[in-house]
């Protein structure tokens, strides 16, 4: 199964990936930089400063910058994964930054569960967004 993440808001279709990779299905997951996470810029960056400053330069947690890796982790905090149940579907689940070659003649599918229609405020930012004020790298 492909999931276009564009304009998805993140939580629920990690939600749902999660369910699904669990139940035995492989999933690849496109677009990760443009998915959204729904709140105030402020809230989102502040949020995610205080995480990253929470450790050191050796001692974690350790925060991908990457949006891949950055939604792949999402992902594994709805996981049992550290049960063999958890860590197997984990490795069924992969994300890629954009469309890659191999996925670009075949149809992504939206979750409509976690389409952006459902939110009633403006205030979102996306993965991307806050890879970048990260430090991430340019992808």
């Amino acid at each position: 199964m492909i999931v276009d993440a564009k304009d998805l808001i993140l939580g629920r279709m990690a939600t749902n990936v999660a369910k699904k990779a669990l139940l035995g299905e492989s999933i690849d997951i496109v677009n990760c930089e443009k998915a959204i996470i729904v709140g105030s810029k402020k809230n989102i960056f502040e949020k995610y400063k205080i995480k990253a400053n929470r450790g050191g330069p050796f001692h974690g947690p350790f925060l991908p910058k990457m949006p891949d890796r950055f939604v792949r982790r999402i992902i594994r905090g709805m996981l049992p994964y550290k049960q063999y149940k958890g860590r197997e579907a984990f490795k069924r689940v992969m994300c890629h930054i954009s469309v890659p070659n191999q996925f670009k003649d075949k149809k992504a599918e939206k979750i409509k569960d976690a389409d952006i229609s459902r939110i009633k405020t403006l205030r979102y930012t996306t993965v991307g967004d806050v890879c970048k004020f990260l430090n991430g790298k340019e992808w």
